[in-house]
């Protein structure tokens, strides 16, 4: 089914209100999964200015930044001014009336507008309240939070790069992402929880923990044996040859996973006596060999192409591929039919959107609203909040 089809049932999370009170990216990608999966999502922005990535640009697509168009699709755009006392109290009003709120403001800075965790569940009991933080709102709740600055401390740029060069950082921020999909995952845990109890809670997620928490393997190692990574390149620690090998013309990624996978990538290259070799016979073998097998193995590869050895290896059945840049892997995943770019309505134009990840095949993801202008959505949220007997804000798709 194609993810932008209609379908009779009800979107998983339709009837969900959230108010949104964050910028930049973990928040905004946070809010902008549930809007995708049926969630009416209100985005409150600081008048005049608005979300601080309205500004990170350029690139634009008209006067959009692509920056905020990547995590703003889906939503209902309210200006206000919280210095404001009128403003002040529609704030408060709207998150009295949502099943989320979610918010990335300094800890406590919400406190004297009434919009705190418990200033909120005191009025809406039922409201799942999310708070984003840089370090947590322990002893590094002062901690300016950015994702660059978190790859850093979080150790990530240590075991990023070549070998003696400088630290790197991951080409996105991953960290911001990867704490946006843990607010996910905790916000609709928190629903399902509420669906028994009928009470709301507040959900923490940090920056700093949900990079820890993604270290993985590299992580289990420390903590485990004790031993400090450092950055290997497009090398794998634990795994051999899993890598980016040099080929006649450029290089070929390969990720040899098991002792059967590189007994047919030995096969393929014309000497199968390596994987009957001492030294490379196991994975354990290979990784502490993995100096002598290396040289070994590009030697035999130098005698054709990266497309000629990428045919031949999926051929057989092992993982393998070229190093894409970023339009080549966006034609390979539209070659696939994977359907990576989605055009949301804008006007008599559109804007392009990459699409969501998630395919629920009965209730799909809808992409029904560009990115909002600032305020666009003002005049029928102030109209609807300042009704205290209005319904259910209509949802606007």
């Amino acid at each position: 089914m194609s993810p932008n089809a209609d379908s009779a049932r009800t979107p998983p999370l339709d009837g969900l209100l959230v108010a949104d009170f964050s910028r930049v990216l973990a928040g905004p990608l946070a809010s902008m999964y549930l809007a995708d999966l049926g969630a009416t999502v209100v985005k409150v922005e600081r008048s005049e200015t608005g979300d601080d990535t309205r500004r990170w640009g350029p690139p634009y697509v008209g006067a959009t930044s692509t920056y905020f168009a990547s995590v703003n699709r889906n939503k209902q755009s309210l200006d206000l001014d919280l210095t404001d006392p009128g403003d002040a109290e529609l704030a408060r009003r709207l998150a009295a009336r949502a099943d989320v709120v979610i918010e990335n403001f300094r800890v406590g800075a919400l406190t004297r507008f009434g919009l705190d965790p418990a200033a909120v569940r005191a009025a809406n009991p039922r409201a799942v309240y999310c708070s984003i933080s840089g370090f947590g709102s322990g002893a590094g709740a002062d901690l300016p939070g950015y994702d660059f600055v978190v790859q850093a401390l979080g150790g990530l740029m240590s075991i990023t790069g070549q070998p003696g060069a400088e630290p790197t950082k991951v080409g996105v921020a991953v960290v911001d992402v990867l704490t946006g999909l843990h607010a996910t995952i905790a916000i609709q845990a928190a629903l399902r929880e509420r669906d028994r109890s009928g009470l709301g809670q507040h959900v923490e997620v940090n920056l700093l923990s949900s990079l820890l928490s993604s270290l993985v393997n590299q992580g289990s190692a420390y903590v485990n044996g004790g031993g400090v990574p450092g950055p290997m390149g497009n090398r794998h620690p634990s795994i051999a040859p899993y890598e980016t090998l040099a080929t006649k013309d450029g290089s070929l990624a390969v990720a040899i996973g098991n002792d059967r996978q590189f007994a047919t990538m030995a096969a393929v290259l014309g000497r199968p006596g390596l994987a009957e070799d001492p030294a490379f016979a196991t994975n354990h073998d290979r990784v502490l060999n993995r100096a002598e097998l290396i040289p070994a193995l590009e030697a035999l590869l130098r005698d054709r192409t990266t497309a000629e050895w990428t045919a031949e290896f999926r051929a057989r059945g092992l993982p393998c591929g070229k190093v894409n840049d970023l339009a080549e892997a966006i034609g390979f995943a539209t070659e696939l039919g994977l359907d990576p770019v989605v055009t949301l309505p804008d006007g008599e134009s559109g804007i392009a959107t990459l699409a969501s990840p998630l395919r629920l095949h009965d209730t799909p993801v809808r992409y029904h609203r560009a990115p909002p202008a600032l305020g666009a959505d003002s005049a029928e949220l102030r109209a609807w909040l300042a009704d205290a007997e209005a319904p259910r804000l209509p949802d606007r798709r």
